[in-house]
């Protein structure tokens, strides 16, 4: 009987979950306004529950709708001030849809759990409305590319949390914001790494408290404004700074001494200023690669010292700077040299190129100087540019050198080896001879770090780049082509580069499929590789969706029924629950029959771990406690039993337990059953019998782990990682790979293990998740860290320090040193053992023959990329152990049979307990 009342409590719980997934009607009605206001909006916008008929373009969880992403689909209208219902939305996608005008509404400043505002290239005007400093939670404030006016809210230095602002290309006036006790500014924003404000009207000086030395900007764009006044020393402070530029202003004075700290510098624009004083020094600037800073009037001097210094440099431009003397030779020498624009100065004597100068170097440009001599000029190929120098005075002397020459460099993808096919129409063909219709827009580059456009090298880069960000957000795309007719616009010198995205599979994208690529280009997901700088995109409209638009009319019919409908559904409801109660049993025990788990009572699990004794006891954390068990067909298991105090709604703890029940593979911990009863919340998994990973690396376990049976370790984990990213529906990401979470059986193989961090990425959600940061420091990964921003790739960086652990033994975090660092700084390849010796780990056989240490090594080190756009993803991990180990002469996929009794230490007493470290 008992048993009975505790099923009749789980169904109700079931039951009640599945009425709650219809949308909330506030929402509802929110998006039937949205509507209203809208052409063009999506042709499955019918009926009454959005989330539970899946409009596209909105994703919600829990029956609340908590995104919108509706880029590039031809939406016209304007933003409804109902769409303040939506309490739960997260991100709101509203990019490259043209038309779309008007103000943004004040009342935005009410959707309080913001963490996405993306309305890039569409036509928004009038002001910012200050009520956006109201979104506390916001990290990407992305309104480029619109028509605002106006002055920047100083409000948005309340945006405590926010790493992201783009204001560029709009009409935006007035003086940068900053606070001053009473109003806030954007000096409070602490946490922002970019600062885009470039291509406005901006006015007034750059406030020398809009930065200090502790932000963490990497981005300052503000050219193109009208600012005046000096340059901030405090610019200086910005240890963190990557790219500068604040060009195409009236700014006067000197170049603050101090920029000479600013050694992580790789781009650098102080063009067409009014800027005087010497010229400044970039003597420590070692990762400097662009440096532009023509037309302004420096003081004559002759050529600095620090011209051969630049190691990293690929691109000088110092037109109209009057400068004087003679260019050294070592400058054409510099390795990466590519580009060198001296014209309109006081350059004299003999130019000297050499024959050690840079094989990429392309152009040299020293019109309208003063130059009589030239030597070397045979083991130069490239263009050379000497018109209005005395030396081209000389009758019959450099000729080709002495008149200007117009190029425009271009690109444009290469097709593969395929046989083209004629195409209908509108279609294209793409890359692989393929007809279709493709997505278009532009990406516009706001810094580079080269200067040879016509380099196709690059290019190609960029392309795989992009399809490999595609691909591995599993986006259905096939191919993509790059287009360089015109590279740099008059207007903005930004690089300007035509992309076509191909369908793959089929002629045409759906919706799902544009607004998803869309907003990977617009909240910046993807990633440009070097030498490519910030970006934004701008996308055309897309019109040859695989749906067709079905009749308006229709679909407001359908609507207005079937709204009508609701209160009489609501109130059937009692009598319809009452008569049919029989039914919604059996379709809740089918619901829950997916689980393939099985249901304990709390009785049973007293029994089988002697109702939850010390002796019993195997491991505790901040969940609970964990208690070795035995059922009665005498198989083991670990019961996780949660503390009181740390218990999870019913919600939470049903999604665990259907996560934990959808996964099966022979590296990931089995869920037995569960236990939901009298307020308890208790899992129940397969007993693994040698502890953890950190046991036997600690030798609390007292089991040796040699190199061969470490790379069998890591490739387990590797596998079990790459099926929740790969296999399972939808992809899981674990949020909390680490030595303790990886648990050896009797034969050593390695099982991952404690899912209560783990997060599903929902197609709703694409291919990451905005989430409060949570995990384990020194294993956790920085982008996340800082971004909120949850990926798979944030697993592989787990991954990669859990194979440093691997080597070392050591904790990723110890005596104050981090592991990942140390490794960097100490690692050289042309070493015996990587030079690793101090930090390997004596009991890994240091006697013997480490084969594939060097490649393990690397491995290790790729994931721990900062960027998680240039780690390799986990099926890629999984194949380089398997091809390592190969290396060393061990099959893989051969079955472990040896039990771990022969690998235990021989050494007196019993070995302890080894733990069970379920967290």
């Amino acid at each position: 009987m008992v048993q009975r009342s505790q099923l009749f409590l789980l169904l109700v719980f079931i039951i009640f979950s599945a009425i709650a997934a219809e949308t909330e009607n506030q929402d509802y009605v929110a998006l039937l306004s949205l509507k209203s206001m809208w052409q063009n909006t999506p042709p499955n916008w019918v009926g009454p529950d959005p989330c539970g008929k899946g409009w596209e373009g909105i994703g919600c969880t829990n029956s609340r709708v908590t995104s919108i992403m509706l880029s590039s689909i031809g939406l016209t209208g304007s933003l409804s001030g109902d769409f303040v219902m939506l309490s739960e939305l997260k991100t709101l996608d509203l990019s490259y849809n043209k038309g779309l005008t008007g103000p943004i509404p004040r009342s935005i400043g009410n959707l309080k759990k913001l963490l996405n505002l993306i309305l890039v290239g569409c036509s928004f005007s009038g002001p910012i409305p200050d009520t956006i400093g109201s979104l506390r939670q916001l990290l990407y404030l992305s309104l480029n590319s619109n028509q605002f006016s106006g002055q920047i809210p100083p409000s948005i230095g309340n945006l405590s949390s926010l790493l992201w602002l783009d204001l560029t290309d709009n009409q935006l006036n007035g003086p940068i914001p900053i606070s001053d006790g009473i109003t806030c500014g954007l000096d409070m924003l602490l946490n922002a790494r970019h600062f885009h404000l470039g291509q406005n009207n901006l006015s007034g000086t750059i406030p020398p408290q809009l930065f200090n030395s502790e932000m963490p900007l990497i981005h300052v764009l503000l050219d193109g404004n009208q600012l005046t006044g000096s340059i901030p020393s405090t610019l200086g402070l910005v240890q963190a700074l990557e790219v500068l530029r604040i060009d195409g202003n009236a700014l006067s004075g000197p170049v603050p001494s101090n920029f000479n700290n600013l050694t992580n510098l790789i781009q650098m624009f102080l063009s067409n200023n009014k800027l005087t004083g010497p010229l400044p020094n970039l003597t420590s600037m070692n990762l400097l690669s662009y440096v532009d800073i023509s037309n302004n009037t420096f003081d004559g001097s002759d050529v600095p010292p620090w011209f051969p210094t630049l190691q990293s440099l690929t691109t000088l431009i110092m037109e109209n700077t009057t400068l004087q003397g003679q260019i050294p030779v070592a400058l054409f020498s510099l390795p990466h040299l590519q580009t060198v624009v001296l014209k309109k100065n006081q350059l004299n004597g003999s130019l000297v190129i050499g024959t050690t100068h840079s094989n990429q170097l392309k152009l040299i440009d020293l019109q309208l100087n003063s130059i009589s001599d030239l030597e070397g000029k045979e083991a130069y190929n490239g263009t050379l540019k000497l018109e209005d120098n005395p030396i081209c005075g000389v009758k019959g002397n450099l000729n080709s050198y002495c008149t200007v020459s117009l190029s425009n460099a271009s690109y444009s993808t290469q097709k593969v080896d395929c046989e083209p096919v004629p195409c209908n129409s509108d279609q294209i063909s793409s890359p692989y001879c393929r007809c279709a219709y493709p997505y278009t827009g532009s990406l516009f580059f706001e810094a580079l770090s080269f200067s040879d456009l016509g380099n196709n090298t690059y290019y190609n880069i960029l392309e795989e780049s992009l399809m490999y960000s595609f691909h591995s957000h599993q986006l259905p795309v096939d191919s993509v082509s790059l287009a360089l007719s015109n590279p740099i616009t008059a207007s903005s010198e930004y690089l300007e580069v035509k992309l076509k995205v191909f369908p793959y599979g089929q002629v045409c994208f759906n919706l799902t499929g544009i607004s998803n690529i869309g907003f990977m280009l617009s909240n910046q997901t993807f990633k440009p590789p070097p030498p490519f700088g910030p970006f934004y995109f701008i996308g055309d409209k897309y019109e040859k969706f695989t749906e067709s638009k079905k009749s308006s009319r229709s679909s407001i019919v359908i609507e207005v029924v079937v709204g009508g409908s609701i209160l009489l559904l609501v109130i059937l409801l009692a009598g319809v629950y009452v008569l049919h109660t029989k039914k919604r049993a059996e379709r809740a025990i089918e619901h829950t029959s997916h689980f393939c788990v099985g249901w304990f009572s709390l009785k049973e699990l007293e029994k089988y771990t002697n109702h939850f004794s010390v002796a019993n006891e195997i491991g505790s954390g901040g969940y609970g406690k964990v208690y070795q068990g035995s059922l009665p067909t005498g198989q083991l298991i670990a019961i996780k039993r949660s503390k009181k105090e740390s218990m999870q709604g019913g919600l939470e703890f049903k999604t665990e337990i259907e996560l934990l029940s959808r996964v099966h593979h022979k590296n990931l911990v089995s869920l037995v059953g569960f236990c939901f009863e009298k307020g308890e919340q208790i899992l129940v998994y397969e007993y693994v019998s040698n502890g953890s990973l950190k046991d036997s690396l600690s030798g609390k376990s007292r089991i040796r782990l040699d190199w061969m049976r470490r790379l069998r370790v890591a490739l387990g984990a590797a596998r079990g990682l790459a099926y929740l990213h790969e296999f399972a529906n939808p992809p899981i990401i674990h949020r909390d790979i680490k030595s303790n979470n990886i648990l050896l059986d009797e034969s050593l193989n390695a099982k991952v293990s404690d899912f209560g961090l783990s997060k599903p990425i929902d197609d709703n959600e694409g291919s990451h998740v905005i989430t409060q940061v949570k995990g384990t420091m020194g294993y956790m990964d920085p982008e996340y860290y800082m971004t909120h921003k949850l990926t798979e790739k944030s697993d592989v960086y787990s991954f990669g320090v859990l194979m440093l652990e691997l080597l070392t033994a050591r904790k990723p975090i110890e005596h104050g040193k981090y592991i990942v660092r140390e490794v960097q700084e100490t690692m050289d390849k042309t070493k015996h053992l990587y030079n690793l010796h101090e930090f390997l780990d004596p009991a890994i056989g240091l006697g013997t023959t480490l084969k594939g240490l060097g490649k393990f090594v690397d491995l290790a080190m790729r994931c721990v990329k900062e960027p998680g756009s240039d780690r390799p993803m986990m099926v890629e991990v999984v194949k380089e152990i398997e091809n390592i180990m190969e290396l060393a002469g061990v099959n893989p996929d051969a079955n472990f049979t040896s039990t771990s009794a022969s690998y235990e230490e021989t050494s007196k007493g019993n070995s302890p307990n080894p733990g069970y470290p379920y967290r």
